[in-house]
């Protein structure tokens, strides 16, 4: 009775991170909808951190409008090398000139998704979360391919 007590309590340790981050440790399936929610619901995105060399409100280029900020969950930010760890999510806030929040990107890594394309999943959303386009987003991967070796990623530069 002791050893399972003893066993139960060991696995609520190891398990606690996960409770204790309101679900953040769940990654979503690749589908704009679901990703959607554990952005905003389960695991918001403006709690998570940002790249170390990139970081809040940024001129931005085509097709993302004049300003952007992004913002990378715990998976993310822990890989120190690519390819980037599975479940990373990258949400990007593509921001109007006055800086109001115009949509969101997100850039989500999932595992044999689309291995030809870095197992990316994309997602383009109206400001309200409507959702505009999902999944292996053409003009996404071309534009982001041009640093393939960086694992898709534009705004942060792996050492």
């Amino acid at each position: 009775m002791k050893a399972l007590l003893l066993i139960m309590v060991g696995c609520a340790l190891l398990l606690a991170p996960a409770w204790v981050a309101g679900g953040a440790g769940k990654t979503p399936p690749p589908e704009a909808k679901a990703v959607w929610q554990h952005i905003t619901e389960q695991s918001p995105y403006t709690s998570w951190g940002a790249w170390p060399d990139y970081q809040g409100k940024q001129i931005s280029r085509s097709p993302h409008g004049p300003y952007h900020r992004v913002y990378v969950n715990q998976a993310g930010l822990s890989s120190a090398k690519t390819p980037v760890a599975h479940g990373t999510i990258e949400v990007k806030e593509v921001l109007t000139a006055k800086g109001k929040l115009k949509g969101v990107v997100v850039q989500y890594k999932v595992k044999g998704y689309n291995p030809k394309g870095g197992d990316w999943f994309w997602a383009k959303y109206t400001a309200q979360g409507r959702v505009r386009a999902e999944g292996k987003l053409a003009g996404c991967i071309a534009c982001h391919s041009a640093l393939k070796d960086n694992d898709y990623v534009m705004v942060h530069y792996f050492r």
